[in-house]
């Protein structure tokens, strides 16, 4: 069998391409299976862009977060401070990455620079998280996440 290799390389440089944009690193990706792999860049991504259906659809019903001011806040509370008008955060790389996977569940976490808007002023601050997924009725959700601001 021989490749195409006009349609081969520009898959291959757009895979490249998508993996490298996630804030997720590729080789952590790599280690997860694909269906939690695509959850957590589609995680990374909403973040991002405060893509309210895609934080309905990646977030467990019973979410809940505990933020960087110790506060436990719910599904909804978490989407709307995503989704708050003069909120934006930038794009971000997750760093020393914490990945454990079991039979159904995961946490994938680590050490992030996030900076952005909130009310229209610009923040800047460093966090370690841990997000804790389940999969649950055939797709996987986060059903936890825990974050700790770092001096």
């Amino acid at each position: 069998m021989t490749w195409d290799h006009s349609i081969v390389m520009p898959l291959a440089i757009l895979f490249a391409a998508t993996m490298a944009a996630s804030p997720t690193p590729a080789a952590v990706l790599a280690t997860l299976p694909p269906a939690l792999a695509a959850a957590v860049r589609d995680y990374d991504d909403a973040q991002i862009n405060g893509d309210t259906r895609a934080f309905d659809r990646l977030l467990a019903d019973d979410y809940a977060l505990v933020n960087s001011r110790a506060q436990v806040e719910n599904k909804a509370q978490m989407i709307a401070d995503y989704t708050a008008p003069g909120f934006h955060l930038a794009p971000y790389v997750v760093e020393q990455p914490i990945v454990r996977l079991w039979s159904g569940g995961a946490v994938v976490g680590g050490e992030v620079a996030l900076s952005g808007t909130s009310d229209g002023a610009p923040f800047t601050g460093r966090i370690r998280f841990a997000d804790v997924w389940r999969l649950r009725g055939g797709r996987w959700q986060v059903v936890f996440t825990e974050v700790t601001p770092v001096k």
